[in-house]
């Protein structure tokens, strides 16, 4: 797993926009990616703008596939999907219940 990985990894999920993440953890992913590729700093545009997608589709994905499906199931949304076992229980507590928030599911209903 390339070390630009492990920093997307850390990311929030419970975080609504790139923008809002530290700059500092931006840093770090890009650096690391400088460390695995080799990317003028040009690129670097294209490269975090691919990352910011990549988390939103991530976000995306656990929640079509893994927390809607169980919306009344809760005792199945306790634990991170196996498959993604790198995130923090406490960060998949926080990401299930803002996914399941009236507040979300009010936006969510206006962009379908």
């Amino acid at each position: 797993m390339t070390q630009a990985l492990r920093h997307l990894m850390r990311v929030p999920l419970v975080d609504k926009k790139w923008t809002q993440l530290p700059k500092d953890l931006k840093e770090k992913i890009w650096e690391a990616v400088q460390m695995a590729y080799v990317v003028g700093e040009g690129g670097r545009k294209m490269v975090m703008s691919s990352a910011t997608k990549k988390w939103k589709d991530f976000k995306s994905t656990l929640n079509r596939q893994f927390i809607l499906p169980f919306a009344n199931e809760k005792d199945k949304l306790k634990e991170p999907p196996q498959l993604y076992n790198f995130i923090e229980k406490s960060q998949w507590d926080a990401f299930v219940a803002s996914r399941l928030s009236q507040v979300f599911e009010a936006v969510h209903s206006e962009q379908s």
